[in-house]
């Protein structure tokens, strides 16, 4: 990155917003929460909302002159010069059903590519953060993924898309192939928390459908800071915010693991 672009002076000044943040969630988590329906499982609270649009006030003054990409307002996926891409509440089920696997998700696209990101998780008390070039750590310990390149003693994770009967056939296929060979399959329900968990070695690997920029944006930057690899389910196949599938892993699993799934 340019001199002309201090991600230090950014990371300093992200790291309070996420504080306040992680504030919100928490108050939410302690009282009733007020739910309404995008979809049939699609599900926004007002949390989601209170922490978005904190979020857009913070950032703007944070990096005057930057756009936002964030889950409950886009109108598109498509991020512009310099974006901040949000997710405020990644993991709203879970939120919503008092699980605490909830991330605020943040990250900042300049010109072509993500060069910084944090994964959130208030309710946990960990926050992921990476830095293209610098590395990814867990509070501010350096993480790494795994080394293991033997998908039997692999743990890996996945996620149903909404549109779930768009997709039920692949999702079935795909178990059906990897639970026999993988030593077990893991379903979190956040896909940030999913990649920030594959960066730091809890997961060999991770696989879903159907995503958004703001589920994957910091994920796949803390991913790639650890060490691992981040494509389509296709490994030839460079993952893009335009992609129909991520595919993350340590590396070593990466070309078995996307020879094992179905891509179409």
């Amino acid at each position: 990155m340019s001199g002309d672009f201090d991600s230090a002076r950014i990371m300093d000044g992200l790291a309070a917003i996420a504080d306040k943040a992680g504030d919100i969630v928490r108050e939410g988590a302690s009282r009733g929460r007020k739910i309404r329906h995008k979809g049939r499982i699609d599900l926004v609270t007002e949390t989601d909302v209170a922490v978005e649009t904190m979020l857009k006030g913070e950032l703007a003054a944070l990096l005057p002159g930057s756009d936002f990409l964030a889950e409950e307002t886009a109108k598109d996926t498509e991020p512009g010069e310099l974006t901040w891409i949000i997710d405020p509440v990644d993991g709203t089920t879970n939120f919503a059903h008092g699980l605490p696997y909830v991330a605020n998700s943040i990250a900042l696209w300049r010109r072509d590519r993500v060069v910084l990101g944090m994964v959130n998780m208030p309710l946990l008390g960990e926050r992921f953060t990476a830095v293209e070039g610098v590395g990814a750590f867990l509070n501010g310990k350096p993480i790494r993924v795994t080394g293991e390149a033997d998908l039997e003693q692999c743990v890996l994770a996945t996620g149903f898309p909404y549109d779930i009967d768009a997709h039920l056939e692949d999702i079935l296929k795909n178990l059906r192939t990897l639970l026999p060979v993988a030593q077990g399959i893991r379903r979190g329900g956040a896909a940030a928390v999913d990649l920030a968990f594959v960066a730091c070695g809890r997961l060999d690997g991770f696989y879903e459908r159907a995503l958004n920029p703001w589920d994957t944006a910091a994920g796949l930057l803390l991913v790639n800071e650890a060490g691992g690899h981040v494509t389509e389910y296709d490994a030839a196949a460079p993952y893009t915010f335009k992609s129909r599938s991520i595919l993350a892993s340590n590396g070593r699993i990466h070309g078995e693991l996307s020879g094992l799934l179905m891509w179409d």
